[in-house]
């Protein structure tokens, strides 16, 4: 179990295997767990893998202040400001980037921060724009509160976040706050600041998010690839691990920088 101090407080990593680096970011209800079918696979593959849960995710701290940075506007900033202490700490100059849901917009973010460190971006099953505040949005489509939710789902969020932190957490991110915060949410403005090449991948029958959205996302970028999965739920490296992996893979490999040492 590895751990490095940042702004305070304790970030929850893992680091393994050798070759250029991939850095894994999970989405916004889970943690680093979310990558165990796919990470093993990168890593065999001759990559170095990074994934870590980021501040009050999984076994990552939370600090005292935890809810109002999750619902204040600087949750995006600081996210990438954190995602680019790990990367110094562990020596990592340039990257690949593979984001689920919020874990995308956080990619996305970092990718037009500092875009000579990011070598490519994939997306996964993230948000481009909302017609509607995302207050309502999460109200529509959760609904109930962790008490009424199904006992599986309940047991899913205390072996993210334990038992302590499961209910809270849940109450919380699913009513407001996070990448997509409060307001009406568009992620275009910052996807056409996104100089690599992109990888975007969407399900075709997502829950919370319509396909068409990928259009837009997709056209939004000056590099972009998009791959639609079909018969496909939210989370697609629940529904096809492999051909997740895969598809990853093959973005990875027609896009490998030479130039560029391994890290």
């Amino acid at each position: 179990m590895a751990l490095v101090t940042i702004d305070g407080l304790q970030t929850y990593y893992e680091d393994k295997g050798s070759g250029p680096a991939v850095a894994l970011l999970h989405n916004g209800f889970s943690c680093t767990r979310m990558w165990d079918e796919i990470f093993p696979g990168l890593v065999d593959a001759g990559y170095r893998v990074i994934r870590y849960d980021r501040r009050g995710y999984g076994r990552s701290e939370e600090g005292a202040d935890f809810e109002a940075f999750y619902t204040g506007d600087g949750f995006r900033d600081q996210s990438v400001a954190a995602f680019a202490a790990l990367m110094d700490h562990l020596g990592v100059e340039r990257l690949h980037i593979v984001g689920q849901c919020e874990g995308g917009v956080v990619g996305a973010d970092f990718a037009a921060c500092f875009p000579d460190r990011v070598a490519t971006l994939t997306t996964a099953s993230t948000m481009c724009f909302s017609t509607m505040d995302m207050v309502t949005f999460n109200r529509e489509k959760f609904g109930a509160p962790y008490a009424n939710q199904s006992e599986d789902l309940k047991a899913k969020y205390v072996l993210w976040h334990g038992p302590a932190r499961a209910e809270r957490f849940f109450n919380l991110c699913t009513t407001k706050g996070g990448a997509y915060g409060c307001g009406v949410f568009d992620l275009r403005p910052t996807l056409r600041r996104v100089a690599c090449p992109t990888l975007v991948m969407y399900p075709d029958r997502g829950y919370f998010f319509e396909v068409e959205q990928a259009v837009a996302f997709y056209r939004s970028l000056a590099r972009g690839e998009l791959a639609v999965f079909a018969y496909c739920g939210h989370n697609i490296h629940e529904y096809y691990p492999d051909l997740y992996r895969d598809q990853v893979l093959r973005f990875l490999r027609r896009h490998h920088d030479k130039t560029a040492a391994p890290c």
